[in-house]
């Protein structure tokens, strides 16, 4: 680390319990708290990420950065994105986060060339490499940025134009080779721009052949070199563009599906992409994990009052209950874990409102899980559940369930039974139970 620290008047943030009125403590978030059968730190997986936390200057569709970052200075670029490491990595380990996650670019500027480029990041991975060492802080997943430079207007693996896709085949191959190099626990796609703003000028069925051929090319090599990390695709349904194939977890399934894809990747949920792709954050998860699909989460939430991807901290109770709720159900995480892709607020200038963010966000899931293993113990909930679907284990909804029934023989039970109503769902009496749990 370098001598003088970038955030000297934070010493590691320590777990102080709910009584405690110190802003940078956990009141809730005890990595060693063992819940529902293991430490906390294992069900959460927390990581901090490096596009947001140490580059996310405050910026909106309306208006330039306001945030104070002293580390993104240097005589150079490369100077600069080396001090903007060594921040990331003090920061990540005065909060005690165990993990990290990084766009290529977010680490190291693009040069004139893909060599350059290359070679930059060459540069900032050995000293990430040796940080890594030193703090014991490992990554959760890379991943590469193919949505900024004006190379991908059109998008990088559904691009129109062949030269653009065969460079962004090249980046991913670098990207791919980094991550493994840094022990990698996986890689992620992100879209960005792979989709369309008019279908006047888009082949949507070629387009969705070569982002296809793309995935299959970067999952075929990256286990040649080695890596033994979960692929991950990110589902958002717009913005940037009009449209983006990977609109929602759904639509993703459907896609790997198709191209015989869905055994090599998994999806990294976002809570903020389920409310663009108007859909609840519960629902996303429900989705992906009732598949088998679930890998990782991007920890955020949005503004239903805002129509684009705000990245804010995840502070809502229902949200990180639900969330907590369903990694239970389904085992919980594998190689995949809660990353902050949150992003300080405009007016949240001061670098230590990173800790106040990351902090309320751990928190949050903290108390979630919590709540979650309560609802698990309590049992009224999963017995409301058992009650409402009790008809279908009985033989008759075996046999539906197994495909053995047929319609005739359905047709004349129906008219023997002539079913005129159908039992309460008792909505209202298990979103109380939430509530006192809560």
């Amino acid at each position: 680390m370098p001598s003088t620290p970038y955030f000297p008047d934070v010493s590691p943030i320590r777990y102080e319990g709910p009584d405690s009125r110190n802003p940078l403590a956990f009141k809730h978030y005890d990595p060693e708290e063992v819940v529902a059968g293991k430490p906390m730190k294992e069900h959460m997986r927390f990581s901090v990420a490096y596009w947001h936390a140490m580059k996310g200057a405050g910026s909106d569709p309306f208006g330039v950065g306001t945030r104070v970052m002293p580390w993104d200075t240097g005589g150079s670029p490369i100077e600069a994105a080396e001090n903007t490491m060594h921040a990331m990595f003090e920061f990540t380990q005065k909060l005690g986060v165990p993990f990290w996650c990084f766009h290529d670019r977010d680490i190291a500027p693009e040069a004139d060339t893909l060599k350059e480029s290359n070679a930059n990041l060459d540069r900032l991975v050995k000293l990430a490499k040796g940080l890594q060492d030193e703090t014991g802080i490992q990554l959760l997943w890379g991943t590469a940025c193919l949505f900024i430079h004006p190379r991908y207007m059109a998008g990088a693996a559904t691009s129109p134009e062949l030269d653009v896709y065969v460079h962004a085949v090249a980046q991913v191959k670098k990207a791919l080779e980094v991550t493994h190099e840094l022990g990698g626990q996986g890689y992620t796609f992100w879209g960005g721009r792979e989709g369309y703003d008019t279908l006047l000028n888009t082949e949507m069925s070629r387009e969705l052949d070569h982002l296809a051929a793309f995935l299959s090319m970067a999952v075929d090599y990256g286990r040649e070199i080695g890596f033994k990390g979960s692929f991950y695709i990110e589902p958002k349904p717009k913005e940037p563009t009009t449209h983006q194939y990977d609109h929602d977890a759904s639509a993703c399934h459907a896609f790997l599906q198709k191209y015989g894809l869905a055994d090599k990747l998994m999806l990294n949920i976002e809570a903020n992409h389920a409310t663009l792709a108007g859909h609840s954050f519960h629902h996303e998860l429900e989705y992906a994990a009732s598949n088998g699909m679930l890998g990782s989460i991007d920890a955020n939430r949005g503004d239903s009052l805002l129509g684009w991807d705000t990245d804010q901290f995840p502070t809502n109770l229902y949200d990180t209950t639900m969330c907590m709720w369903t990694l239970l159900k389904h085992g919980g995480f594998t190689t995949g874990g809660l990353n902050f892709d949150a992003k300080l607020r405009r007016q949240s200038v001061d670098p230590v409102d990173l800790f106040h963010a990351h902090i309320g966000g751990m928190d949050a899931f903290a108390r979630g899980l919590k709540i979650a293993a309560k609802l698990m113990d309590d049992g009224r909930i999963p017995q409301q559940i058992a009650t409402r679907y009790a008809s279908w284990d009985s033989d008759l909804g075996r046999r539906i369930e197994s495909g053995k029934a047929t319609m005739a023989e359905l047709e004349t039970l129906a008219h023997e039974k002539n079913v005129a109503a159908a039992p309460s769902g008792r909505q209202e009496l298990i979103e109380n139970i939430l509530n006192e749990l809560i």
